[in-house]
């Protein structure tokens, strides 16, 4: 278990927190016996008022609470939109047996709410450690009663069923509205990241450690055609842009600005990737604002001119719009459209429609409904499979992505991709061109450098589209598993590719679950300008420090990694195509044998790459 490393700024004990110990009052005398000496020397006077039998646990526990423990059970007293937490909290504990799944043995002890989690201790005999669930991680919640007990049965983000088996019908139903209220939070500020402080990390860690200065570098030891520009310095421009993007030197920030009034929600063409062998180049947009009556933009014009100037002479472009021609020339008709053909000269229009929005979540939904469903047979299980589609967005994922990065790979082409909002699928397809096309986007850093420049600081609105899972009764249209989609094309190319990708499956499935729900800011509000607004950037931590650390870099790295510098073209076949079984089904069913082989492979190697290490270290130095 994570230890966290007690600050009295913000999240510790101060003239601005007030002690709440799990809910149900001020700390009594037992769990003060039981904090670590030093956080119960900075204890505030008068924590001591509660009754004993409100205690959460029972008083023959000895051992001392470890600092993350008392955080979770003595932290701040925040406040929810003008309700404190602690409001939120019908009752303080209950005795109850947690059934994790199938692979899991049952658990017995005191379960505790808090602000940000739940808790369950084991009783004096137990041997397990403190059981702790996020309470943001909980997508649907549902209870039953039956004689003088209940259950609780969380459907959990990360697609863990978790059940809860509650002595007394009031203390079930008092848990399930408790925990309703709190995993239903929309306030940012007092999300758990922002009173998150694990041991031996920093604020302020890694947050520049993807900065769209450092990817500028790498473009322009490359090519002089291209400037980091500024333009969005304030966020008026564009809201769902970083401050800084790159564009071609020749057009300047007053043509940027108009440009900008042409895209929908100001998002103008910039450069997402520069394919130095053939010198080409891939952007992205949202769609023009042509509208029924065939609006123009002169700057609009003269960007994309620009774009072909500073490519090798004679290249062509092709904008591929990730709609079908039709909702595209419906969108026209409302105010949005595609780029005329007369007007951008060298440029060619391909349409690759994918999903998104409600269809994708639905599919979605009906994958996880499949895998959950064991009493079909076989036959009839892989109809259901195949009914949802998911692997059908997948290969249409895929498939453009290669589309886009042959066009710039061997047709030396510059390749301009959007939708409509350009913060879903056009996202989607230029970041897995660049992993198909670019041996540092394969490495665990330039993997991590994509999605915070692709995805993060480019403005997929993750506050949105992740709000729910596959679980949630709630059908919010604005909600879809776009990124999953992403992590799950990336899972494919390393399972066709095992030696090309430095990072393994765990990077994948810490990333999806950390979308989800996390106690690091990295995933936080739907863009750069919300996270300035919210000061995530200087009161969260960031994931990639976590992810970074020593150990952890360790465990998720592929212990067969070798250095491919050629691109990867994956097969879009049915039969090249598989259910990611690790992430889909692995609080289902037991892992696969394959799985279980690779896992001792990666441990042999791990073993010996620490062998290796040791052996290194101990040798006197010449």
């Amino acid at each position: 278990m994570d230890e966290i490393e007690f600050s009295s700024t913000g999240s510790g004990w101060g003239s601005r927190s007030e002690v709440l110990a799990v809910g149900w009052g001020n700390s009594c005398e037992t769990v003060r016996s039981l904090l670590p000496r030093g956080l119960l020397n900075s204890c505030p006077a008068g924590v001591a008022s509660c009754p004993a039998s409100s205690c959460p646990f029972p008083s023959a526990r000895s051992p001392r609470l470890t600092l993350l423990e008392s955080v979770l059970l003595l932290g701040p007293r925040p406040t929810t939109g003008g309700m404190e937490f602690l409001e939120l909290i019908r009752t303080g504990r209950a005795q109850v047996k947690l059934l994790r799944g199938p692979e899991a043995p049952p658990l017995r002890g005191t379960l505790c709410v808090t602000g940000h989690h739940l808790l369950l201790s084991p009783g004096p005999q137990g041997t397990s450690d403190l059981w702790l669930l996020l309470l943001r991680s909980v997508d649907s919640i549902e209870k039953r009663v039956s004689g003088d007990s209940g259950t609780i049965t969380l459907r959990c983000k990360d697609l863990r069923v978790l059940q809860l088996d509650i002595e007394g019908v009031e203390a079930t139903l008092d848990i399930a509205r408790s925990i309703e209220a709190l995993s239903s939070l929309e306030s940012v500020i007092t999300s758990f990241p922002f009173f998150y402080r694990p041991r031996g990390l920093r604020l302020g860690d890694a947050w520049h450690f993807h900065p769209p200065e450092r990817y500028y570098k790498r473009v322009a030891r490359e090519t002089n055609a291209w400037r980091l520009s500024e333009v969005n310095e304030d966020f008026s421009l564009c809201p769902s842009y970083p401050r800084a993007v790159i564009v071609p030197r020749a057009v300047d920030d007053d043509a940027l600005a108009r440009c900008a009034r042409f895209r929908q929600g100001g998002r103008f063409p910039v450069l997402s990737y520069h394919h130095a062998p053939s010198g080409t180049v891939l952007l992205r947009s949202s769609q023009p604002l042509t509208g029924p009556q065939k609006r123009r933009c002169a700057e609009d014009e003269e960007l994309l001119r620009a774009v072909l100037a500073g490519a090798r002479p004679g290249a062509p472009g092709f904008i591929l719009d990730t709609r079908s021609a039709q909702a595209a020339k419906q969108a026209g008709v409302t105010g949005g459209g595609t780029e005329a053909k007369a007007a951008y000269p060298g440029w060619k229009r391909l349409h690759r429609p994918l999903e998104k929005g409600r269809p994708l979540q639905e599919s979605f939904v009906r994958l996880v409904e499949a895998c959950g469903d064991l009493e079909k047979s076989m036959d009839g299980w892989l109809s259901q499979l195949e009914a949802c589609r998911w692997l059908a967005h997948v290969k249409e994922a895929l498939s453009t992505a290669c589309l886009a990065a042959w066009g710039m790979e061997r047709e030396e082409a510059c390749i301009l991709v959007h939708g409509a909002e350009g913060m879903d699928n056009t996202l989607l397809v230029t970041s897995l061109a660049q992993i198909i096309l670019d041996p540092l986007s394969r490495t665990m850093t330039g993997f991590q450098e994509l999605v915070e420049r692709e995805w993060i600081q480019a403005g997929h609105p993750f506050q949105l589209r992740c709000a729910h899972s596959a679980f949630s009764h709630a059908r919010p249209k604005h909600e879809a598993p776009t990124f999953l989609l992403f992590l799950d094309c990336v899972w494919q190319l390393g399972r066709q590719f095992p030696l090309s990708l430095e990072f393994g499956e765990g990077l994948l499935l810490a990333l999806f679950e950390h979308a989800y729900a996390s106690p690091f800011g990295t995933f936080l509000c739907s863009s750069e300008k919300e996270r300035c607004l919210c000061e995530v950037r200087t009161r969260t931590h960031s994931l990639w420090s976590g992810l970074n650390q020593p150990k952890v870099r360790r465990k998720l790295r592929n212990p067969l990694y070798i250095p491919n510098p050629l691109a990867i073209w994956p097969s879009v076949e049915p039969q090249s195509l598989q259910l990611w079984q690790g992430l889909f089904l692995r609080w289902i069913r037991p892992p696969e044998p394959s799985q279980v082989a690779w896992e001792k492979v990666w441990q042999r190697l791990a073993s010996k790459e620490k062998t290796e290490d040791c052996e290194s270290t101990s040798k006197p130095q010449s």
